[in-house]
């Protein structure tokens, strides 16, 4: 019976450590990008949330960067979408309410105040 146990501990553990990595390891597509995910368009030290795409699914510094590099336009994720921010900073997928805070929750890098100005653009839901 411990030894059941034991394997479905080390199931999940292994489960834990996947989705922490796949996290950790996500891309932000943008022109002229710094290690934190600044790009040519908006590059304060605080621009660093990243965007979901909802159609091509790839996250982007802005969606100046993402219009300028696909052959489609950026299109706004739902409320309904689990992890529409990553952090530029740890690399961290963020829901929106975590988003919403003003700084990541993981590594306390603070966002650009000004981005809830255009929520609407970015995200279909209101503040």
């Amino acid at each position: 019976m411990q030894e059941t146990a034991d394997n479905s501990n080390q199931s999940k553990n292994s489960q834990l450590k996947d989705n922490l990595s796949k996290q950790e390891n996500m891309k932000i597509h943008g022109i002229g990008l710094d290690k934190a995910g600044r790009c040519t368009h908006y590059h304060t030290q605080l621009d660093i949330a990243a965007l979901l795409c909802a159609k091509c699914r790839k996250y982007y510094a802005c969606y100046s960067c993402h219009d300028e590099l696909e052959d489609h336009s950026f299109v706004a994720t739902t409320p309904e979408e689990a992890y529409p921010v990553l952090c530029g900073n740890c690399g961290r997928k963020l829901t929106l309410q975590e988003y919403k805070k003003g700084s990541c929750p993981y590594c306390h890098a603070g966002f650009n105040p000004k981005c809830s100005l255009h929520e609407n653009i970015y995200f279909c839901c209101t503040m």
